[in-house]
């Protein structure tokens, strides 16, 4: 882990002196005792999380020999001592990270999703898309407004997302003005007192 280095480097400098000594003469005698010899194994603090071994900080035991030749020298755990214990405790609160908040997924209910599909017909409703276009004699549009380039338009200027089966609409808009197109929504959204049916208003301008 990244945030262990600086106090790995604390622990190699309390470790390895200035004057070259071999790691292995800042150990215990009893850690070389009875090489080759079976024998209980040693209590260590971890330096960083090891697999299958335990997390960084953790205390943990091992075999000497496994200790001795590739923990310590490559400072992925330190004798389980006074001073090496509150290093890596030290350290710890320094550099660990801040922990990540639990983020709780909620389910929406059928009630809340109704809130939303009656805001967004209600700003369908009263809202207004507004395109431009080139146009020829008696307002006629050199180029349509086809039903693609509203559902684009009813996105970027309202914010609310239509299929294409919500427009009913048989034929491009061909002419300048305003035109009210009749909205396919379901019938579960309920519809305001006196309201007929849900439309979206297009105004069409000159370019």
């Amino acid at each position: 882990m990244a945030y262990y280095q600086y106090g790995r480097n604390i622990l190699c400098q309390v470790v390895q002196d200035a004057s070259g000594k071999r790691l292995d003469s800042c150990l215990h005698p009893l850690f070389f005792t009875g090489q080759g010899v079976r024998f209980r194994k040693l209590e260590v603090i971890l330096t960083t999380n090891i697999d299958k071994l335990g997390k960084a900080g953790e205390t943990v035991k091992v075999a000497p020999g496994y200790f001795r030749n590739y923990l310590m020298p490559k400072l992925l755990a330190v004798p389980n001592i006074d001073k090496f214990a509150y290093l890596v405790e030290e350290q710890r609160k320094i550099y660990q990270p801040i922990e990540e908040e639990e983020i709780k997924v909620v389910k929406e209910s059928k009630e809340d999703m109704m809130k939303e599909y009656l805001a967004a017909a209600k700003r369908l409703d009263n809202g207004t898309v507004v395109l431009r276009r080139y146009f020829k004699v008696d307002n006629e549009l050199r180029e349509p407004v086809t039903k693609d380039e509203i559902i684009s338009e009813v996105a970027r200027q309202l914010s609310v997302q239509v299929d294409s089966e919500n427009l009913h609409m048989p034929n491009p808009l061909s002419s300048l003005g305003e035109h009210e197109i009749p909205l396919r929504l379901p019938k579960s959204i309920p519809m305001p007192q006196g309201k007929i049916m849900w439309t979206l208003k297009v105004k069409v301008r000159r370019k």
